[in-house]
């Protein structure tokens, strides 16, 4: 059995939502599987894990640099495991944006964080114009306007393949569990 670790950041709670799915999909197939909010700073005890991911969410084309801090500071524990990163936006709504050399919002992670993940993943996100802040509902739905998106202030529309995080939460098993039979 294995024991994996999944860490997000999740500003409106879709992310969090995603990395939970991981988990109960990973927990499901026998293995367990803990998941930690970066915002919570929880003491991590690297040790007993056997794999990694890290989530974030992008939000105005970036992450969050409480996401950077926690890889500059964790970087050899996060490098020392088998290890993934997963990247939550709106963009990859579309199939072609899903691919992790035409999503610039994943390529400007892996350019500025001092981390380079083994693994990278893109998972549609979801706009709820509705639950987010005024001032965030009116930006995204301009930068939607530009790129054919969604603009009505009522849209709740979650573009995740569920089906998909089920297998990329398989994917993280496997990290884990090619990580066994090397040591």
């Amino acid at each position: 059995m294995a024991n994996i670790l999944v860490l997000y950041y999740s500003r409106g709670g879709h992310t969090a939502h995603i990395s939970r799915a991981i988990a109960e999909q990973i927990q499901s197939k026998g293995d367990h599987c803990d998941v930690v909010n970066l915002n919570d700073k929880i003491p991590i005890e690297w040790s007993k894990y056997q794999a990694v991911a890290l989530g974030a969410c992008v939000l105005y084309g970036s992450y969050h640099k409480s996401v950077f801090e926690f890889v500059r500071i964790n970087q050899q524990h996060l490098s020392q495991l088998p290890n993934s990163f997963f990247c939550v936006n709106v963009v990859a709504r579309k199939p072609e944006k899903r691919i992790p050399e035409n999503n610039k919002y994943l390529q400007k992670f892996l350019t500025l964080s001092p981390w380079k993940p083994q693994d990278v993943k893109i998972i549609a996100g979801k706009v709820d114009y509705p639950s987010w802040p005024w001032y965030d509902s009116l930006m995204i739905r301009l930068i939607m306007k530009m790129t054919d998106g969604p603009t009505d202030p009522s849209a709740i529309i979650d573009y995740t393949d569920w089906e998909d995080v089920k297998v990329y939460a398989d994917h993280i098993r496997h990290l884990a569990s090619s990580a066994a039979v090397v040591a």
